[in-house]
């Protein structure tokens, strides 16, 4: 058996030899293989269709250097990562250009600047999505998440939902949205405190796009507060535990319906750390909690009588 028999694999090779299985099954005519499709040459029948590309995904400048022909599509840019960006003071290769050159390309730029946004309501979608990876970076959330309040965001555009609105308020909005939607615990406090509109203006946008959207959310429950709260805290894990423990007995119970989840976890780690004698004050695990010293003493009170 010849070798080109045996490594024969049948889409990298331009023409066949001529066999028994090279024939067409509708005139016998001659069969040509390249590596899209398998088509005869008499009559035109395509026998078989390559649908793998099979060909690099790069482009190499040299046998060392592989570089890929470009990054993904995005869904945190206004155009989808598709723009090309001008540098600046060198190219490609890190060398210094000349001053002609510079001044050429300081034009170019400045033309592809003045015609980048075709509408008013691009350069605002790319002013929308600027602000919420701003606040996703601030948060230090994952990408997945960051995507997905940039789509929130364009999904409130294209509702019509910022008329009257202001665009950092929906941005705001859209990652405490997507941070819900992934059963994440952030606080509304913390994302209103990293943007640029008040507290209020957040808390409107949200049930705003809650309303409209249909945002599938998750229901929030103290024991997911409980190891941001403690780390905040710098809790040792013994009373990390128990305050969990205590906000699980409570859910099953069902005594956090209706109440801050975040204040109730405080509470649960406040009583955790008299458990232990610890010395962790009211003061302290309402600040963090973003609740007042007053909800903290009555979710306690709660604990005392319910929870063992």
């Amino acid at each position: 058996m010849a070798t080109r028999d045996i490594y024969e694999t049948g889409f990298d090779e331009d023409v066949r030899a001529e066999s028994s299985a090279n024939q067409c099954p509708e005139c016998d005519g001659w069969v040509t293989t390249n590596t899209v499709e398998t088509v005869c040459e008499d009559c035109g029948l395509v026998i078989d269709e390559q649908r793998i590309d099979h060909g690099p995904e790069w482009r190499a400048y040299d046998d060392e250097e592989c570089e890929r022909t470009g990054a993904p599509l995005t869904a945190a840019r206004h155009d989808r990562g598709l723009s090309t960006k001008i540098g600046r003071g060198t190219d490609a290769n890190g060398n210094e250009i000349s001053g002609q050159k510079r001044r050429r390309l300081a034009r170019m730029r400045r033309e592809q600047t003045r015609g980048r946004w075709r509408s008013k309501a691009e350069r605002n979608l790319a002013h929308g999505l600027g602000e919420v990876r701003r606040l996703a970076s601030a948060l230090e959330l994952s990408d997945s998440v960051r995507d997905q309040a940039c789509q929130l965001f364009r999904s409130a555009q294209n509702e019509d939902l910022l008329r009257g609105r202001s665009i950092e308020a929906i941005a705001a909005a859209s990652v405490y949205g997507a941070c819900r939607c992934n059963g994440l615990s952030r606080l509304l406090g913390e994302v209103s405190e990293m943007a640029r509109v008040t507290e209020s203006r957040v808390t409107n946008a949200y049930k705003t796009l809650n309303e409209e959207l249909g945002l599938p959310t998750k229901p929030v429950s103290p024991s997911m507060y409980v190891p941001r709260l403690a780390s905040d805290l710098e809790c040792p894990d013994t009373i990390r535990l128990r305050a969990r423990a205590l906000a699980e007995q409570a859910e099953e119970r069902g005594v956090t319906t209706g109440v801050h989840p975040a204040g109730f976890a405080a509470a649960c780690l406040y009583k955790a750390g008299r458990e232990e004698s610890q010395w962790l004050t009211q003061s302290e695990a309402a600040d963090v909690a973003n609740a007042s010293k007053a909800t903290v003493r009555t979710h306690r009170d709660t604990l005392d009588e319910q929870v063992v």
